[in-house]
C-alpha cells in the first residue's frame, strides 16, 4: 500500500552487524507533540541527530536497551547474570515459595510476605538447544515519496538521515528505484552501512499496453501474449541496476496481486489469479531468471496479505506445482494481521520456503481517520507485536514501508496517505523520528544477519510478548514488549541455575543482550 512508480519498488534489508563497543551516544532531542496520549518524537537536522551504538557485554553480564511510551529511547542499563548455588537452602526455599505463588493465583499477597503479585510477574525460560530459522535482517523501502522528501533536505541533513537508518550509530538498514531519486539513496546507504545491503524489488504494474484494461489501476491482468515480455521486463530491470553497480538480491512476483482482481486499490496494480500466477512463474519468469547471468536472484511468491497466502499458494500448487521449483520464498504484507500468525508456521511446514515480510505501514485503511499520528506509541506497539509474531512463526526478516514521508503522509498521487517512521519537515530542514523508528531499531540494531531463533517457554501464569535469538557471537538477544500500563517483573532463566531479573516499565520494549559464555 503506498506510492511506487509503474515498475518497481525496492526494499533494502538492513543488517545490524556493529559488534564494537560504543563511544558516548548522543541523546534524543525530544519534542513533546502536545497531544494527549502521544509520546515524544526525536528531532534531527543538519547539525544533530541522536545515535545508538551496541555495547559488547562481558562474560557473565548483560546489556539492556529500553524505549517506552513515557519517553525513553534506547536507554542503556547493565547487569550481571545471577546464579542459584545448590547448597543455598534459603534461596531454594524462596524459589519454592515463588513457585507456589505462581501456581496459586488465589493467594493473598500478604500471605507471601509481600512478594510481587502473581499478575505482575513473568518467568521465561530460554531454551538455546531448540533452534529454528536464521534471520536475514530488517529494513525499509525507498519509494518515490521517500526519495522526494529526502532530497528536500540539505546535503548535511541528507547525510544525517542516511546515517540514522544505515550507519553503525543508527539502525543499520536500507532501499531504492529510479536513477535520479533512488540510486543516490542506495549508494549513500551502501557507503554508510557496515555490512551488505540486500535489495528486494517488486512490480506494481507493467506498462499499460501489456494489460487487459490498458490502465495503471483497476481490474486488469497481464495479456497472455505478453507473459514472456513481462518476464523479460524483470530481467532487464535487474540488468540495468547491475550496470549501476547495484545487485538485486530478490524480486517478488507482483505487489498485492489481489488488487487487480478485487479492484478497490486506487494505486498501481496488476491482478493475478493463482492459476495465472503459477503458470507465468513456471513457463516464463522462472526459466528466464534461472537461465540468465542473474540466476542467483531469489524469487518470492505472492507478496500479499497474511490471510491470502494459503489461497494463493494452494491454488498455485493445484494449477501447476512446478512453480515451486522456481520460487525461493513467500513474501508477506502487514495489513492482514488479523489472521492468526500460525498461518505462517503452517506454510513453513508445508513448503519449507523462506518467508519475508516485505511491506508494512500504519494508517492505510479507509477507517484510519488520522493517516499520520505524530508520536503514536500505539502504532509502534503494533509494529513490535507484528515483528514478534512473524519471527516466532518462521519469518526471516521484516521490511518497513516508506523510509520517510512529509507531515501529511505524502506526497502521493493516489491520495493514499500513510504514516512513516520518519517525517520530513523540509521548510525547517529537519526530520523527526517517531516511536515506530525505535520499534524497528530494537530488532534491526541488535539482531544481525545470521542470528538464529531459539525457543522460549513461559514458566508463570502471566507472560510478555518475546523473541529470543542466538547471535553470531553466541550471545542471547531477546526483545520483550510490555503492553500493560503497569510495571511487570521479569525473570529470564538462561539455564537451570542461571538467570537475570528486570523490571519492565509500563508500555515499553526492551532488547537484552546476554553473554553467558563463561569460558570466553
Amino acid at each position: 500500500m503506498g506510492s511506487r512508480l509503474v515498475f518497481t519498488a525496492i526494499a533494502v534489508i538492513l543488517y545490524s552487524a556493529s559488534l564494537t563497543s560504543s563511544a558516548e551516544d548522543l541523546p534524543c532531542r525530544a519534542r513533546d507533540v502536545g497531544i494527549k496520549g502521544r509520546s515524544i518524537v526525536c528531532v534531527c537536522d543538519a547539525n544533530y541527530c541522536d545515535t545508538i551504538t551496541r555495547e559488547d557485554p562481558a562474560p557473565g553480564t548483560f546489556v539492556v536497551y529500553t524505549s517506552s511510551n513515557a519517553g525513553k529511547r534506547f536507554e542503556k542499563t547493565f547487569g550481571e547474570i545471577k546464579s542459584t548455588p545448590r547448597s543455598s537452602r534459603m534461596k531454594q526455599t524462596k524459589r519454592k515459595r515463588i513457585l507456589k505463588t505462581l501456581t496459586s493465583p488465589g493467594l493473598d499477597e500478604s500471605e507471601e510476605n509481600n512478594e510481587t503479585s502473581v499478575w505482575s510477574r513473568v518467568n521465561l525460560r530460554v531454551q538455546t538447544n531448540l533452534r529454528h530459522q536464521y534471520i536475514e535482517g530488517f529494513g525499509g523501502s525507498v519509494t518515490d515519496a521517500a526519495a522526494i522528501n529526502w532530497r528536500k533536505l540539505s546535503d548535511a541533513a541528507q547525510f544525517r538521515f542516511i546515517d540514522t537508518y544505515f550507519g553503525p550509530e543508527g539502525l543499520e538498514y536500507n532501499l531504492i528505484q529510479d536513477y535520479f531519486l533512488k540510486l543516490p539513496m542506495i549508494r549513500r546507504s551502501q557507503f554508510a552501512a557496515p555490512t551488505e545491503v540486500k535489495i528486494v524489488a517488486s512490480t506494481w504494474s507493467p506498462p499499460i499496453w501489456m494489460k487487459s484494461n490498458e490502465r495503471i489501476t483497476g481490474f486488469g491482468q497481464l495479456r497472455p501474449e505478453f507473459y514472456q515480455t513481462f518476464a523479460d521486463y524483470h530481467l532487464r530491470f535487474i540488468e540495468e541496476y547491475s550496470k549501476a553497480h547495484v545487485k538485486i538480491w530478490a524480486i517478488t512476483t507482483t505487489n498485492e496481486p489481489i488488487n487487480g482482481i478485487v479492484p478497490w486499490a486506487p494505486f498501481n496494480s496488476l491482478g493475478w489469479t493463482p492459476p495465472q500466477l503459477a503458470r507465468w512463474i513456471t513457463n516464463n519468469l522462472g526459466p528466464t531468471i534461472r537461465k540468465s547471468p542473474f540466476n542467483d536472484t531469489l524469487i518470492l511468491a505472492v507478496d500479499d496479505q497474511r490471510y491470502l497466502l494459503h489461497f494463493y499458494m494452494l491454488g498455485m500448487e493445484k494449477a501447476d506445482p512446478k512453480f515451486l521449483d522456481y520460487i525461493d520464498g513467500i513474501a508477506i504484507h502487514y495489513y492482514g494481521n488479523f489472521a492468526p500468525a500460525q498461518i505462517l508456521t503452517e506454510l513453513h511446514n508445508r513448503y519449507g520456503k523462506m518467508m519475508l515480510s516485505t511491506e508494512a505501514c500504519e494508517g492505510p485503511m479507509p477507517w484510519h481517520l488520522l493517516k499520520v499520528e505524530v508520536g503514536s506509541w500505539r502504532r509502534a506497539r503494533r509494529y513490535i507485536t507484528s515483528i514478534l509474531e512473524d519471527l516466532n512463526n518462521f519469518v526471516v526478516g521484516w521490511i518497513d514501508w516508506n523510509l520517510c514521508l512529509d507531515p501529511e503522509g505524502g506526497p502521493n498521487w493516489a491520495d493514499n496517505f500513510v504514516d512513516a517512521a520518519i517525517l520530513v519537515y523540509a521548510e525547517k530542514d529537519e526530520f523527526i523520528k517517531q516511536p515506530m523508528y525505535y520499534a524497528m531499531g530494537h530488532f534491526s540494531k541488535f539482531i544481525p544477519r545470521g542470528s538464529r531463533r531459539v525457543a522460549v517457554r513461559r514458566r508463570s501464569i502471566m507472560t510478555l510478548e518475546n523473541l529470543a535469538v542466538l547471535n553470531p557471537r553466541g550471545n542471547i538477544v531477546m526483545v520483550i514488549q510490555n503492553r500493560y500500563r503497569r510495571e511487570m517483573y521479569l525473570q529470564i532463566q538462561i539455564s537451570p541455575r542461571r538467570y537475570i531479573e528486570l523490571t519492565m516499565e509500563p508500555e515499553s520494549v526492551k532488547t537484552i543482550e546476554i553473554n553467558d559464555n563463561l569460558n570466553s
